[in-house]
């Protein structure tokens, strides 16, 4: 996985050494920011793939830090923080975050989780790559372009809410279960999925309908799931 760059941000060094050292076992290559501002800039300057992100951070912590990357780039985002309220993990999702970990953290699942958003990054479109687009009324999502446009305009998707999408567009009308959703689009086995799930629904409502409270694609289906209405 040498091709890969990693942005780790952080102001404590001795993480930033720390996950160094597990990133560079799995050969992949490591870049290093200890606030905000100089996340940016690296990512203004160099190639990066995936960053991982600490919320609290000085001069630019990491909530802004996504909410201005996000203005401009769609690489994914592993938020980490000693925090462990659901408000926490809400809030950095919420402004365009694609996984949560909290310290401590296992480095088995940190490279896990750091593996699955490369794929998904890099794989994009990969559920049915017989077709390069699908339609479903004014909702457009271009599997060669990596793209989704809704009336010709397009949409900033995060890597993340574009998978969702693309699983939800390729079955139209099924309706996924959130441990469905969560364990096809991030890779993992579900736990405590609820809340990734639905503020990453939330936030493709608020991208692709007119009037998210009441959505013409992305539909709940109460005590079930969601599913994309044919």
């Amino acid at each position: 996985m040498s091709k890969y760059n990693i942005l780790v941000v952080d102001d404590d060094p001795d993480i930033r050494e720390a996950i160094e050292i597990y990133l560079k076992s799995e050969e992949i290559s490591v870049l290093k920011a200890e606030n905000g501002v100089e996340a940016l800039k690296t990512v203004e300057e160099k190639d990066v793939h995936l960053m991982i992100l600490d919320v609290m951070m000085p001069q630019l912590d990491g909530i802004q830090t996504t909410f201005k990357l996000r203005e401009s780039n769609n690489i994914p985002i592993l938020m980490l923080s000693a925090k462990t309220e659901d408000t926490d993990k809400i809030l950095g999702l919420n402004v365009g975050a694609d996984d949560y970990m909290t310290k401590p953290f296992n480095p088995l699942e940190l490279i896990a989780r750091v593996k699955s958003q490369l794929r998904r990054y890099t794989n994009l479109g990969h559920y049915a790559a017989n077709k390069e687009e699908i339609r479903v009324r004014g909702l457009v999502l271009d599997k060669k372009a990596k793209t989704v446009t809704v009336d010709g305009e397009p949409v900033k998707a995060t890597p993340t809410e574009y998978k969702i999408l693309e699983l939800l567009m390729e079955h139209k009308g099924r309706v996924f279960s959130i441990d469905e959703i969560y364990e096809k689009v991030w890779g993992d086995t579900a736990f405590n999925s609820e809340n990734t799930v639905a503020v990453h629904v939330r936030r493709i409502r608020e991208k692709i309908e007119i009037n998210p409270k009441e959505p013409k694609y992305l539909k709940v289906v109460w005590g079930i799931g969601y599913k994309i209405e044919k």
